[in-house]
């Protein structure tokens, strides 16, 4: 049988700590949570390579390093409420939970949302509620969110979710960069002011883009 804690432990010390992933906290989810539970049974054997893990339907686990590095730029307390938007089978979440106050992880999969609600429970996480919902409709009844963490690629960021930010709080997310060529994005960091998101570059990335995150495209004759 596969020595999953030896994998998690050469995780973090391959692709988590030599990228800049420095706050003990996030380190310490990442060594404690079983990435192996939260992708299918036949990806079970890749569950901590180094690439996104494709789950089916266009959506993926994002490879270690970079939702570390996601979850790092977000600087979370342990009093934070977050969001944490498209969370698939639920691993990103139960990290997330590892450092803040509560999470809460919205799916529009049915099927992903009914097994990460499990696994959860299986899991013993009793700080994370999953929201079957768009994901480009977030879940404004519980906001406003001190965190977002956005799991996956957009193209641009729906107004619906900016809103549910709270003033001074910080999303994390991949941007989609068709200029620089196919598979290439960047990570930005947000940090809302005065009503308004302003983001910078974090790292270079790449992950598929999430259902209704794309650009609407003007139609021209």
């Amino acid at each position: 049988m596969p020595d999953y804690a030896q994998r998690r432990n050469t995780m973090v010390d391959t692709q988590v700590r030599p990228n800049d992933v420095t706050r003990y906290p996030v380190i310490a989810a990442m060594l404690q949570v079983p990435r192996e539970c939260f992708v299918p049974e036949s990806r079970r054997e890749i569950a901590y390579a180094g690439e996104n893990i494709d789950l089916g339907h266009g959506r993926v686990l994002l490879e270690p390093r970079s939702l570390a590095k996601l979850i790092d730029a977000l600087a979370l307390e342990n009093d934070d409420l977050v969001m944490d938007l498209g969370c698939c089978y639920g691993y990103s979440a139960v990290v997330l939970a590892q450092m803040a106050q509560a999470v809460v992880a919205v799916e529009q999969d049915a099927t992903m949302a009914e097994k990460a609600e499990r696994l959860l429970t299986e899991q013993g996480v009793d700080n994370v509620v999953v929201v079957r919902a768009p994901l480009a409709e977030g879940a404004p009844a519980q906001g406003p969110y001190d965190a977002i963490l956005v799991n996956g690629a957009i193209e641009q960021l729906p107004d619906a979710i900016a809103d549910q930010l709270r003033e001074g709080g910080r999303i994390a997310a991949l941007w989609h960069d068709d200029r620089r060529g196919a598979g290439l994005g960047v990570a930005r960091l947000g940090h809302k002011i005065d009503g308004r998101i302003n983001w910078r570059y974090a790292f270079n990335a790449f992950a598929p883009i999430l259902p209704g995150m794309e650009r609407i495209r003007e139609f021209t004759l």
